[in-house]
């Protein structure tokens, strides 16, 4: 099966899972993001389609909330916080560094995939600012250094490379 009628199979799979009601167009749509890591056209016009509402409303649920992406997002999710401890800590320098490093804007992802750079208005860890958060884990008290650094390192583990440059092959779990 191509990528394409495997994508339509996984939307139509959701659906019945479902039941095709329109009242759980929420849900259908977290579970399609799920399974696809954002909410493509395609699966929205399928959606709309077998539901039997109009497109537009599914787009006005899919956009209202944050939560849902019309865009794919990058492997790795890098999230800094801007909430006033953050931002009086350094926290729009820390994100200005990182956006120079990555070479994208905020809410952007790098052209190869790998990051996806968001802001939000706080992570409730005020007095460990300025916060960077990397798919789920705090990094606390950065600097535009420290967040590139980390990133860095979520790269060379991604290009199958030790942090000394070395070729690692496959990624492996240290011992």
């Amino acid at each position: 099966m191509n990528g394409a009628k495997s994508a339509v199979a996984g939307v139509r799979e959701i659906l019945a899972r479902h039941g095709y009601e329109p009242r759980h167009l929420v849900a259908i749509l977290q579970d399609v993001q799920a399974a696809r890591g954002y909410l493509p056209q395609m699966a929205l016009e399928q959606i709309a389609g077998a539901l039997g509402v109009p497109l537009s409303s599914v787009y006005r649920v899919a956009t209202f909330y944050r939560s849902f992406s019309l865009k794919p997002k990058g492997r790795h999710r890098v999230t800094v916080c801007l909430g006033t401890a953050c931002h009086v800590r350094g926290g729009s320098q820390v994100l200005d560094a990182l956006l120079a490093h990555l070479g994208i804007e905020a809410g952007g992802t790098t052209a190869d995939g790998l990051f996806t750079v968001e802001t939000v208005n706080c992570l409730g860890a005020c007095a460990l600012g300025p916060l960077v958060v990397i798919d789920g884990e705090y990094h606390t008290n950065m600097s535009g250094e420290r967040a590139i650094s980390l990133v860095q390192k979520f790269s060379q583990r991604a290009q199958g490379r030790s942090r000394y440059g070395e070729d690692t092959g496959e990624r492996r779990r240290r011992s």
